[in-house]
This record gives structure tokens, sequence and C-alpha cells, in this order.
């Protein structure tokens, strides 16, 4: 076979352009969002600029927009919607507390039911809200069961990756490779059709998970391993009317119940007294006390006192349906870099900042630096809020609530939600109605009755996920139209030659798996659905195998944090390394890429 003709000009600006984007998108300190609304306008405006008319017609410009209403996009969104309103209204609540509770007499099920449990959930909707619900409980499990969190919350994160291989809607990639496939003329797969392959090769890879992984991963201490003994720097206010004024600082500490630790008090802006014995309390003094998140709301009840906020410790927090929490910035937050004043936690989440702990570093709310202290990923922020703020946080993926303790979210609408998302798969699964107009349908009936508010939908939506997804579906069409995907399925069959069907599938899978784990998921999977396709058609061989080997590879996204959005949370909550995703995540990654290609490979004889 000789080597394949240089194709088009147009088709090698959108190779050269392809794979600008692949570099764009593994670029940290671009945005995701920017990187790929700058792609999608350079493809817009070169097309206008330059026109092309080829085998398959000529190319329209603006047609690269209509990946906004692209049926993979509506069912996209239409599943982050209900997905949150299953969170929002607790309906998975039951779910983490018979876990919880099962940690307590046999951690080793315990696991074992998690990742199970985690994985078939993530088959039916995103498995970020799963991995937020569950961090928190698993943590809080295994600190009280005297397990480790190291081998516990990195295989609950991967177990939830590989359930979201199972159906067409367990992933957004999925919904992109199955809608790209039909739209190139192959029939649609069905919500199970790929089960099965997926079942066989899960059921090695949960086994993996729970009897070697943990045993692989070196001792971490997380964040919040020691949320009980946490301390932080706090100022309680001893307002005019509060029954201690004029007693001494020892009668205070005695009343606190003799543990109180009192590291100065402050009266008058600039005074500032140290805490001897004798001192007397005069109104509105502001005694700072280092103790942990419990004692702090211990001490306000006990001392009549109220908690301040604010840098310069003057807002006091109002009465109310209030809760401490201990929060931690995700690596990939919009908070990570910011300085604290930048951050407007309480504009933003109605939250009221107490301390700041991070890098061996306390800093109290009263600290006249902690406006321009940078926040960094790990910190983790005491803050006090309403009940109904702290839950958000939970699926909000910026702020991770550490806090165990904190109430799981549980409303009356929790069975509704639960049964509205049971009937936007069934009519999907049964072919009743395509997963698109079914999952809209299921957030038009979860808004109606109350599930979810337009608000709370509307924060649901990701514009990351949104842009790339469009960007990546204007890439992979011109490389279609172009000739560029058949020029690249060539190339791939040029170096494979003289290899069986059965070799070239996998190693389009392998090659999609280390892809997805540099770059996006999505734009792995749009960009390689085409390539599949004409590699297939070249070989005169079924399409189907090979469009699942492109899905399987471009959801092994087990090597690197950066790869899946729930495994740099997964990093941050417990603690872990780079080198801990890639010592656990590449033997996983051969094993499901081993796995299914034989799977495959058997399925459909190659």
């Amino acid at each position: 076979m000789d080597f394949p003709q240089i194709p088009n000009t147009h088709a090698l600006v959108m190779l050269l352009m392809t794979a600008v984007a692949l570099f764009l998108f593994t670029r940290e300190k671009i945005r995701l969002e920017s990187s790929s609304l700058a792609i999608l306008v350079m493809v817009t405006v070169g097309f206008e600029l330059f026109p092309f008319k080829g085998a398959r017609g000529a190319i329209e410009p603006l047609s690269f927009f209509y990946g906004f209403g692209h049926e993979a996009l509506v069912a996209v969104c239409a599943l982050m919607i209900a997905g949150e309103a299953l969170v929002r209204t607790g309906a998975l609540e039951p779910v983490a507390r018979r876990l919880a509770r099962l940690w307590k007499w046999s951690p080793k099920l315990a696991l074992l039911l998690t990742l199970v449990i985690g994985a078939v959930l993530s088959a039916f909707m995103n498995n970020t809200p799963i991995v937020v619900l569950m961090l928190p409980m698993l943590i809080g499990a295994a600190i009280r069961s005297n397990t480790s969190t190291s081998g516990v919350l990195l295989p609950m994160g991967l177990a939830t990756l590989i359930g979201g291989m199972g159906s067409t809607i367990g992933t957004s990639t999925n919904l992109l490779v199955v809608s790209v496939a039909a739209d190139m003329g192959m029939v649609r797969f069905g919500m199970f059709d790929f089960m099965l392959p997926v079942a066989i090769a899960g059921g090695f890879a949960i086994l993996y998970l729970w009897l070697i992984a943990p045993r692989m991963i070196p001792e971490r201490t997380p964040p919040m391993a020691d949320v009980s003994n946490r301390v932080f720097q706090a100022h309680l206010l001893i307002d005019e009317d509060n029954p201690l004024l004029g007693e001494s600082l020892a009668d205070v500490i005695h009343k606190a119940g003799g543990d109180l630790k009192v590291t100065r008090i402050v009266r008058d802006e600039q005074l500032f007294i140290s805490p001897l014995p004798d001192v007397e309390i005069k109104a509105n003094d502001r005694i700072q006390v280092a103790a942990t998140a419990d004692m702090l709301m211990e001490y306000e009840a006990l001392l009549d006192a109220k908690l301040l906020a604010g840098p310069d410790s003057s807002e006091v927090i109002p009465d109310g349906d209030l809760q401490l929490a201990e929060v931690v910035v995700t690596g990939g937050s919009r908070l990570h870099g910011l300085k604290v004043a930048d951050a407007r936690l309480k504009a933003r989440y109605g939250l009221d900042l107490l301390a700041v702990h991070g890098g061996g570093d306390v800093v109290s709310a009263s600290a006249p630096r902690l406006n321009q202290r940078q926040l960094l990923a790990s910190d983790v922020l005491l803050v006090q809020g309403k009940s109904e703020d702290i839950r958000t946080l939970k699926v909000g993926g910026e702020l991770l609530v550490l806090d165990s303790t904190a109430d799981l979210p549980h409303t009356s609408k929790a069975p509704l939600a639960l049964l509205l998302m049971v009937s936007i798969v069934s009519l999907a699964a049964f072919g009743i109605m395509p997963i698109a107009m079914s999952a809209l349908l299921g957030c038009l009936a979860l808004i109606g009755t109350g599930c979810i508010k337009w608000q709370e939908a509307s924060r649901a939506l990701s514009a990351q996920v949104i842009l790339i997804i469009v960007a990546s579906l204007a890439l992979g069409s011109a490389l279609m139209k172009t000739g560029g995907a058949d020029y690249l399925a060539q190339v791939f069959l040029y170096l494979t030659t003289g290899l069986e069907p059965a070799w070239i599938l996998s190693l389009l899978m392998l090659l999609m798996a280390i892809m997805t784990n540099v770059v996006s998921n999505n734009a792995a999977a749009v960009i390689g659905t085409p390539i599949a396709i004409s590699i297939a058609q070249e070989l005169g061989l079924p399409l189907e195998p090979f469009v699942l080997a492109v899905l399987f590879g471009a959801n092994l996204s087990f090597i690197t944090p950066m790869a899946y959005k729930t495994n740099l949370l997964v990093m941050n909550a417990g603690g872990y390394k780079f080198n801990d995703f890639v010592k656990v995540g590449t033997p996983l990654t051969l094993l499901m890429w081993v796995v299914l290609s034989l799977v495959l490979a058997i399925s459909y004889q190659l």
C-alpha cells in the first residue's frame, strides 16, 4: 500500500486547525471556553473567506453553528438539568446514607458496594453529582471506621467513569459518538446496545479497583482528613446585651467549658489586649479564639456571642438557619488563583468567610492581609451560611463541601424527581422517542412540578461543555466534508498495513485512550468518529465495532487527573498526586482496552 496522496488545501488547513485545537485544549492557562470559541470562530470565518466545494458539495459556513442545536447537545444539556434535579431534591440521599451506615461494620464490603453502585448510577446520569455526593460521605465514613481514604476515593471516582460507558446517556461522549455516527448514515445504537461488553470489562475493572488498586496507592493525607481536629481562628463578638459584660476573661473561659483558647481581645478597632485571666470583658469586645468548626458553633451558643465575618471583622453573621462548613477550592474552579477580595463569596454563594486553612497556614477573617491572600486548589475555607446555600455548593464543582456531618438535601419532591428520571430513560430505552425529546420532556416536567427552579436549571448547564461540544462538532464536520477524515483514515491504515482487522480496531481504541487523557474526551470522540467510519469503509467491514472502539477509547480517562472533571475533584479531595493516577489508571486502562478489544473482535467476528 502506497502512502496516501496529499489532500486538498482546505483539508490540510483543517488538519492543522485540529492539531492547534487539541493543543489549546491541553493548556491550563487558557480557559477551555475561550479556546473552543476561538476554534469555532476561526473555522466559520475561514470557510466564509475561502469557500470550499468538494465531492460532498459546498460547505455552508453557517452550518457550523448548527452544533448549538444538535440533538446530542440538547440531550446533554437536558440530562445535566435532570441530574441536578435528582441531587437538589435528595433523590440519591437514601443510597448515600445506607452506604455510610454499612461502612461502620464492613468497610471492605462497603467499598465494593460503593464501586458497583457508583458505576450503575453513572450509566444513567452524569457522574459529577454522584462523585460530589459520595466524596464527603466516604471521607467521613473512612475516618469513623479508621480506614485510609487513599484507597477509597480514587477507586470510587474511576468506577463512575467505567459505569458511564455502559449506555448512550452515560456520558456526553457517548451521546456525541452515537449522534455523529447516525448523522453519517450508521444505524443508531439503542440505549443499552453496548452494555454487554462494558459489563464484561467493567466486572474485571471493579475487581481490580476493589482488591488491587487500594494496595497500590501510597498513604495520602487529604486536606480534610482531620476535619474533626482542624483548628481555625475566628472572632466572637460580645454585644451590648451580653450577660458576660463586666466578667473576667477567666469567667468567660470557665463558662465555655474551660477549653476555650483565646489568642487576644480586640477592642476599639486599634487596641489589642493580651488574654490575661483578669481582663474585664466590655461591650463590643471581639474575642479571637482558636477552635475547630464544631467548637466554634458551641462557643457561640454557650457565650451568647456572634461569629464575625469579613476581613475587617465587623460584619455580624445574621441569625437564621445557619450552618458551619469546611469547603475546599477545587483545581478546576474559577476561584483558583483569585484573591479573597475578588472571590466575592458572599455575593456568589451567600457565604460568610471565617478563616482560610492552606499550606500549613491558618488565616482568620480578622487578618488584614486576608483580602489579598490568593486562593489555591486544596485551600480549606471555614464558612458559615444558610443550609440551602451550603447544599448548593455540593453540585457547583468550584467549592467542595468537606463537612461529612452536613445535612444531605432531601425534600418531598425526591420520589417524583426519581420517577421522572426513570421515565426519561424508559421512553428512550423502549424506542418511544429519542433521548433528546424524552430528556427535554422530563426537564419540563421537573420544572413544572417544582423539582427544580429555572435559576437552578441554568446553573446546571456548563458553558465549557456546550462550547467544546459545538467546536468539536464543527471540526469533525469540516474534516469529514473536506476529506481530512478520509486522509487520516488512510494514513492510519497505511501505518497498520498487514495487521488483522481486530488489531486495527484495537489500536484505534488505544489511540483514542491516549488522546482522551491529554485533550478533551468530547473532542477526541467527535474527531475520531468520522475517522473510524472511514477506516471501516476502507476495509469493507461493519461500522459499528470501529465506532464503538472510538466510544470506548474516548471514555478511558483514567491516567491523568485533567482527563475528566471528576478526576480533579477526587485529586483535591483525597490529596492525591499526579503519579497516583498514572500508577492506578495505567493498568486499568490496559485492562479495559484488552478486554473490550477481545469482546468486540469476537462479537463482530473480526
